[in-house]
């Protein structure tokens, strides 16, 4: 870490020094299912939680392994974090997880980095890669272990190809990678779910808001989050539209 550090550069060093430990605790422990899900929700928790103090200890901190104390509330700048994004996925050594590092500012998801430990692979809002040509048909992500019935009769009706993915990060970073089109989750998350992935969606020229088109807002006091559109921008209106019509 430098001085000259920016807060972009910072979540992009801690997402991906995460992530490096994260696939070292995967692929040399030999703890299994939750007991390797915890060790490494603990291990990266305390990698992200102990550098961001140390770096912005003015800052404001929401993080899923953290306590809530509200008296982020208060803050302008909240860093928003998930050190391991699909616990589950982790656990059973697959590939679909990720760490999330997200400022947000004044509530809109100012900046952030996801890392794919297991594709060697950080992206960040500063640097987002440049879109590449649609799918024909679309491709449309959804949970691998829960897919809503909303999501899935969106699928339907646009004749979308489905992908069963699994966290949040990996399915949002898909799309931004060009390997889908529409992330649409309609399950609910919490903030630290998409706080990141948003803010790279976002950098990357992708369509993102709640599914009644509503932008995405964070630090609220209820961290709870019911849905979420992430998708090309040439879907969006279509998306939004059948949402729409869909029964609530």
């Amino acid at each position: 870490m430098t001085m000259a550090e920016n807060d972009a550069e910072l979540a992009l060093r801690l997402a991906t020094a995460a992530g490096a430990r994260l696939l070292e605790i995967q692929q040399h422990s030999a703890l299994a299912g939750k007991a390797l899900g915890d060790a490494g929700d603990a291990a990266s928790n305390q990698c992200i939680i102990d550098a961001l103090r140390l770096a912005r200890p003015n800052d404001a901190i929401l993080c899923e392994e953290e306590k809530d104390d509200h008296t982020r509330l208060s803050a302008a700048r909240v860093w928003i974090i998930d050190p391991l994004d699909g616990t589950r996925e982790f656990s059973e050594r697959r590939s679909d997880w990720a760490v999330h590092v997200a400022l947000a500012i004044n509530g809109t998801p100012a900046l952030g980095a996801v890392a794919l430990p297991a594709l060697n692979r950080t992206f960040s809002s500063a640097h987002p890669p440049s879109l590449l040509a649609p799918n024909n048909p679309p491709k449309m992500l959804v949970s691998r272990t829960r897919p809503a019935a909303q999501a899935m009769a969106v699928a339907k009706a646009l004749g979308a190809d489905v992908l069963p993915m699994g966290s949040a990060g990996a399915k949002a970073m898909a799309v931004v990678r060009g390997e889908a089109d529409i992330y649409l989750h309609t399950g609910g998350q919490y903030e630290w779910d998409n706080c990141a992935p948003a803010a790279v969606a976002l950098a990357a020229g992708l369509h993102v808001s709640r599914t009644d088109g509503t932008p995405l807002r964070y630090n609220n006091q209820d961290t709870y989050m019911p849905d979420l559109l992430i998708c090309r921008p040439e879907w969006a209106a279509r998306v939004l539209t059948l949402m729409a019509d869909l029964p609530r």
